[in-house]
């Protein structure tokens, strides 16, 4: 009986990457303009300005509600007030009829004038009642136009502000998106000639790595990880040719060797 191939289910290691010094060089210029492009797109994204608006923003609404129930307020007094006002008038009208009417003599009966009398009186009770009504109704509704009139300040305010941050924003937005187009501009003059499996493992372990996907290899040192390179590994490292592309133990960083480096 055939045995099973074991071979399949061993794991193999990823092969040595080849590519000219001066490429791996160049790898690192290219490095540092994607940091520089991650800086400032992560500068864009948390500018002063956004989070200030956006707090502006949600008290505005707060605001507009404030307003929207201030001017319920007003208008629901203000259709009070006409409504007293109208009655004070229509029994002041009463009022003048009726003392027109004795007056000119129209009421000759002893107590005909009597009751008419009486409902002067009744009317003088009922328009000074109406009046102190009115009065009331009066202050409600100055108070409630102050409180409309203050919310309105604020809420021009606020669009004041508003406008101030958004052109602040605008402003600076662009001035971040004409540098990103230099350095998006320079790391393509940068890419030219580098070679394809490289850039491909460089992207990878950027994409893994936290945006760094190449460091120098610098005073004994890896700079991604910052951690230091131990004198068997240094040795390795040396050894080996000048066009292999030299990973970092500790985090597998594509390490670049420079006249720093230290070796």
């Amino acid at each position: 009986m055939d045995l099973p191939h074991l071979n399949s289910a061993v794991p193999t290691e990823e092969p040595t990457l080849k590519a000219d010094p001066f490429a791996q060089l160049k790898l690192l210029d290219v490095q540092g303009l994607d940091l520089r492009a991650d800086q400032l797109r992560h500068q864009r994204a948390n500018l002063p300005e956004l989070a200030e608006i956006a707090e502006l923003n949600a008290s505005r609404t707060a605001l507009d509600n404030q307003a929207r129930d201030a001017r319920i307020v007003v208008d629901d007094l203000t259709v009070e007030q006409q409504k007293v006002d109208a009655d004070v008038e229509q029994v002041k009208a009463r009022r003048v009829r009726d003392r027109d009417r004795m007056d000119k003599g129209l009421i000759t009966n002893p107590k005909d004038l009597e009751r008419m009398q009486h409902e002067l009186q009744s009317l003088e009770r009922r328009i000074t009642s109406l009046e102190d009504d009115e009065l009331e109704v009066m202050a409600r509704l100055e108070e409630a136009q102050r409180t409309l009139d203050s919310v309105a300040t604020q809420v021009a305010a606020a669009d004041e502000r508003l406008a101030a941050l958004a052109t602040a924003r605008d402003e600076k937005q662009a001035e971040i998106d004409a540098q990103l187009t230099q350095v998006t501009g320079e790391r393509a003059s940068a890419l030219e000639g580098m070679p394809e499996d490289l850039m491909a493992l460089y992207e990878k372990l950027r994409t893994q790595k936290g945006g760094v996907g190449a460091a120098a290899l610098h005073q004994r040192r890896c700079t991604g990880c910052q951690l230091g390179i131990d004198t068997a590994e240094l040795a390795v490292i040396k050894r080996a040719p000048s066009d292999e592309v030299i990973r970092c133990e500790e985090c597998s960083r594509i390490l670049v060797r420079t006249p720093e480096s230290g070796l």
